[in-house]
């Protein structure tokens, strides 16, 4: 999102800010009221810098006992048939669900049930003010000096677990959502493969910024895209038929502002594992009847991985902390032995800010030089860099000592060039078609066999993105990876 983004919220960093402007946190408090997600909870609130809290909240991945699934990859039917809705409503129906048991509740069953005085503004808000541990938390966190006692809002016990649930029931329950939108769009995948003797399965990566409800419907002015095709009842559907449609063992997202009521909660009972790192001053709090700040998320299977590290980082630009964010996990593959690294990362947007954007990628590169003990454990890196090609942070990382290259470049007839675009949206100032997007890796460890190719732009449409057909503004990338035999060779 590089042009026509919405101006700075509250405290958060302009160009021509330095130390002076940052907000200091013991006299950043905002007057105004704000209501949080349907808890039914009003209290006086420092609208962003309070997301600092979240931070510290949201350091442990989200766990679960249930028995992983193997998600066989095979051909997913574009055709939707009807269905009757069940795994869907069980995970995040229209009715109010109790963040803190996560099972249906009436008003007036459970302390954390919205309110009476609040069931109207939920039917009318199509964002989805559902209950979340993460509502919870942050009102305790008001009374309390210790935000690191609530930890608990943000994890499941033994008891609060749901069954596993069949990745094609889900799929045919959100195909049956989507039944009156058009088919979903046809993607192939490119062989890549050197060699197609290994019988290794692959490591499928997806990377994909999703679009946060709050910025599609309340900020980011889509001129060509009916306000109907953004409602989040059916919207998240086409968000998970897409990951359905791929099966990722791995999946990184951007611009997550339903992890609590949606992703986490499905995802986990497909066995992932499912880190949630939010942005400190998201821009989403600024929307009214927001679901919480957005950020970025991590879901791994638990099947194929083990988790050995996990670390938060917020980006640093020029010694400053900034509003943006990373998630690096160090996973143990199950069928190889192997370690390697997977981080998430999505930098700051807007023109103007390209030696931000700079800073801000060498302190990742300097947090995951550190992590990967200087290149000897494999790394991908899925992000939304907000950044051409042209930008310096993107030389940055092909010149890195990570010995780093860009998975799509490889579908390019030289190997050498980015897609032509990763996002194309209109805007009121015009048609905004740009390559943000990117999947590094370890080019002396890790081989690429195959990636997903681009929709094309009689696919897109006219109207661009986001559509009926599509739910993002930007492509999602999907790799599968494979481990070089003799890595030390290359580096």
């Amino acid at each position: 999102m590089l042009e026509e983004e919405p101006a700075a919220a509250a405290g958060e960093l302009t160009p021509h800010s330095g130390p002076s402007s940052l907000p200091h946190s013991a006299a950043f408090w905002c007057p105004r009221l704000a209501f949080w997600g349907g808890s039914g909870i009003m209290y006086q609130s420092p609208a962003r810098s309070l997301c600092s809290a979240l931070s510290t909240l949201c350091c442990a991945p989200c766990t679960t006992t249930s028995s992983s699934l193997l998600l066989l990859r095979s051909p997913v039917p574009v055709k939707r048939a009807l269905s009757p809705p069940a795994l869907l409503g069980s995970s995040f129906s229209a009715s109010p669900r109790c963040g803190c048991c996560h099972q249906g509740a009436s008003a007036g069953q459970c302390s954390a049930a919205v309110g009476p005085g609040v069931a109207s503004s939920r039917a009318a808000c199509s964002m989805g003010n559902s209950t979340s541990r993460l509502y919870s938390a942050l009102a305790k966190t008001l009374n309390s000096s210790a935000a690191s006692q609530h930890r608990e809002y943000l994890e499941q016990s033994d008891s609060e677990q749901l069954d596993p649930i069949d990745p094609k029931a889900l799929l045919q329950e959100c195909q049956a959502v989507l039944q009156k939108r058009p088919p979903r769009l046809q993607r192939d995948f490119v062989d890549l493969r050197a060699d197609s003797t290994s019988t290794r399965r692959p490591i499928r990566v997806m990377q994909w910024n999703i679009l946060a409800q709050a910025l599609g419907e309340g900020k980011d002015n889509f001129v060509q895209c009916p306000m109907e095709a953004l409602k989040w009842e059916e919207r998240k559907c086409l968000i998970l038929e897409e990951i359905l449609a791929y099966q990722p063992d791995i999946l990184c997202l951007q611009e997550v502002d339903h992890f609590f009521d949606t992703f986490q909660p499905l995802l986990s009972r497909l066995g992932y594992q499912c880190t949630f790192f939010p942005k400190p001053w998201s821009p989403c709090l600024d929307v009214e009847h927001n679901n919480g700040p957005d950020g970025c998320a991590l879901f791994f299977l638990k099947d194929r991985f083990t988790l050995i590290n996990s670390v938060n980082i917020r980006l640093t630009a020029m010694k400053l902390k900034t509003n943006q964010v990373a998630i690096a996990q160090t996973l143990r593959c199950s069928e190889t032995g192997k370690l390697f690294c997977i981080a998430v990362t999505h930098l700051k947007a807007r023109t103007g800010w390209e030696r931000f954007r700079s800073a801000q990628g060498c302190d990742l590169l300097q947090n995951l030089k550190n992590i990967t003990q200087g290149a000897e454990i494999p790394l991908i890196i899925c992000g939304d860099f907000n950044a051409e090609p042209t930008e310096e942070v993107y030389k940055e990382f092909s010149n890195s000592s990570l010995n780093l290259n860009s998975a799509y470049k490889l579908l390019s007839a030289d190997g050498q060039s980015e897609p032509p675009y990763t996002s194309w949206k209109i805007r009121p100032s015009g048609e905004c078609r740009h390559t943000l997007d990117y999947i590094w890796y370890s080019q002396h460890a890790l081989n690429v066999n195959s990636a997903l190719g681009l929709l094309t732009e009689e696919q897109i449409g006219p109207n661009r993105l986001p559509s009926f057909n599509y739910p993002s503004d930007h492509l999602s990338l999907v790799c599968d990876f494979s481990f070089n035999q003799d890595p030390d060779r290359l580096l």
